[in-house]
């Protein structure tokens, strides 16, 4: 196979492996750009678009949710506008943040440097949080309160440093404002719907009339969008019953001692 569709394969697995685990996807995509020796800043769009593939799994594991919710809606019902109100109201943080800082935000994830040093310290920040964590007073996201919802939603901010994690920060943030566990974890999958859906529209928005001439074009964008639904399919499931037995703890350390490697690594290039 043509070494071109290898890494297209490559990034996909990675994309879909790491979307929703607190390990940071654009992370490990940047890791993965430097360790294969070419240029990320020629793949950035690419590795934004990909990661609907991984939001699509949302969809299709969660579809009751959704379908339920959109009954509610036209319903009326409370608690289904409450679920769409947490969201929207989690999601604007960063739909304001990334637009005002979106130059900033590219020039990062020209710097593994950052997202090593990022892997370390969001892996003692989890551990740190887990230790420090013990009223978990919200079950379900309709009924975590206005107030933490809005705190979710600022803290999922600092996801913007390239290897802190979307999903790592939303989850931590949701943890420490009394949020259960499985419900923190869904709730991350629920806000990178609109969260990704955002990055890629803007995405396409600057950068969509240079897709048919770059280096990877819609051909490699669907192919990468595939490979990362299908990893994502499984790799959700198996998430939300680990964090409930085990909690987050080996993603802690998983990132500290990927971040450890990354550094000694790009020290010796």
């Amino acid at each position: 196979m043509d070494m071109h569709y290898l890494t297209v394969i490559l990034l996909g697995i990675v994309e879909g492996l790491t979307e929703f685990l607190p390990v940071s996807s654009t992370g490990h995509l940047i890791l993965a750009s430097e360790l294969l020796g070419y240029d990320a800043a020629t793949w950035a769009m690419f590795n934004v678009v990909i990661q609907l593939g991984a939001i699509l799994a949302v969809v299709v594991l969660y579809w009751r949710t959704f379908w339920a919710v959109g009954v509610g809606l036209l319903r009326r019902e409370p608690v289904s506008w409450r679920f769409l109100r947490n969201l929207v109201v989690a999601f604007i943080p960063s739909a304001v943040i990334g637009l005002a800082l979106h130059d900033y935000i590219e020039a990062m994830l020209g710097a593994p440097t950052i997202v090593a040093w990022a892997l370390i310290a969001g892996g003692i920040a989890i551990l740190a949080i887990e230790r420090g964590v013990k009223e978990q007073r919200f079950v379900g996201i309709a009924d975590i309160p206005l107030a933490r919802v809005v705190g979710i939603g600022l803290i999922q901010c600092l996801s913007m440093v390239p290897g802190v994690s979307r999903s790592g920060a939303t989850i931590m943030g949701a943890l420490t404002l009394g949020v259960e566990r499985r419900t923190a974890a869904e709730f991350s999958f629920f806000l990178a719907i609109p969260t990704m859906l955002g990055a890629t529209t803007l995405e396409l928005f600057k950068n969509g009339d240079k897709v048919a001439t770059g280096v990877a074009g819609w051909g490699s964008i669907a192919l990468g969008f595939i490979v990362s639904f299908v990893v994502a399919l499984i790799v959700i499931r198996w998430f939300v019953g680990l964090v409930s037995r085990r909690g987050f703890t080996p993603f802690a350390w998983y990132r500290i001692a990927a971040g450890i490697a990354a550094l000694a690594w790009l020290s010796l290039r």
